[in-house]
């Protein structure tokens, strides 16, 4: 599909503004230089100039990956040393990596923004093995979220999810479903659709949606696309990114306002209640997307900020402590 690529930039200023089955109800020596723990692994490390990252992932091992908007790569940055290296490597700034997970069986999921693409990264050979091409010329494939049965991706400019289905060993299938969105949906004129995480009983999806009143969650039947808006109370998400969901407790990142706000779930996802809102002066450079570690929150400074970003321009990950209810 030939596609048109002049929205690139518009990438960055629209992130910046903001059925299947799902979980089961879903002489003398010199002494050794002290190893890492928890305790004293860096709160903050640096990524590369010039990398611009979005998405971050954390799996079961003490590594985050960050996806580049400005070429694709992958990036692995050790958490108890901050260092890293780039583990794939991207195809160009016409393919950045957006929104990212690990399946934990060495696979990475990676959302293709304005390409269209929904890509699957071999983190055994840091090799795409499979690329499918979704939606049509206006379509930005954003964020990513794992369920036992597929892989769930937004469109940030189109009101549909895209649905690749997996196997019983988390194999990607051939074929991604494009699931149309329906019910209290409304689509703006921009970016609306960001970040996607499933509810607490794991019977449905949560994404955010950056238009609808203001800005908030809706909660989508995985089998039928209808979504009805999920009542936080005079909470508003009108810069809602990534979700990050630990138990009842929902993490929104809210990247252009430095801050994190702490949701209460109920289990069905249908109702959410404030705790709290995270934020850190002179660390929260426009936070994107959040993954967790231990007592940990792991946000990837997206500097949206900065209108013109260069090859020198410095980015980090940065990290806050867990929200405990």
């Amino acid at each position: 599909m030939q596609r048109s690529f002049a929205r690139r930039d518009l990438l960055a200023a629209a992130a910046a503004l903001g059925g299947a089955a799902l979980l089961a109800p879903l002489g003398s020596t010199a002494s050794a230089a002290p190893r890492p723990t928890a305790r004293t692994w860096p709160a903050t490390f640096p990524l590369p100039d010039g990398f611009r990252p979005e998405g971050i992932a954390i799996g079961s091992e003490p590594y985050a990956y960050i996806g580049s908007i400005a070429r694709g790569d992958v990036y692995r940055a050790s958490l108890a040393t901050g260092r890293g290296k780039v583990v794939v490597q991207g195809l160009g700034p016409e393919h950045p990596v957006i929104g990212l997970k690990s399946d934990g069986r060495g696979r990475l999921f990676l959302s293709g923004g304005v390409s269209g693409e929904i890509r699957i990264a071999d983190l055994r050979t840091g090799k795409v093995t499979k690329t499918f091409t979704v939606g049509t010329d206006l379509t930005m494939v954003n964020d990513v979220i794992l369920t036992p049965g597929a892989a769930w991706f937004t469109d940030s400019f189109e009101p549909q999810l895209y649905r690749l289905p997996l196997g019983r060993h988390g194999e990607p299938g051939d074929r991604v479903a494009t699931v149309p969105l329906s019910g209290d949906w409304v689509q703006g004129p921009a970016l609306t659709a960001n970040g996607i995480t499933t509810t607490p009983d794991g019977r449905a999806l949560l994404v955010v949606n950056s238009f609808a009143n203001g800005g908030g969650l809706m909660r989508v039947d995985p089998r039928t696309g209808v979504a009805r808006a999920v009542d936080l109370g005079p909470t508003r998400l009108s810069n809602g990114d990534g979700l990050l969901l630990l138990g009842r407790t929902l993490y929104v990142v809210q990247n252009r306002q430095n801050a994190i706000d702490v949701l209460l779930l109920d289990r069905a996802g249908t109702k959410g209640t404030a705790l709290t809102r995270i934020t850190a002066p002179g660390t929260f450079r426009v936070p994107t997307t959040a993954a967790a570690y231990g007592n940990r929150i792991y946000l990837p400074n997206a500097r949206f900020d900065v209108t013109a970003p260069t090859p020198e321009t410095d980015y980090d990950v940065v990290s806050v402590a867990r929200v405990r209810g």
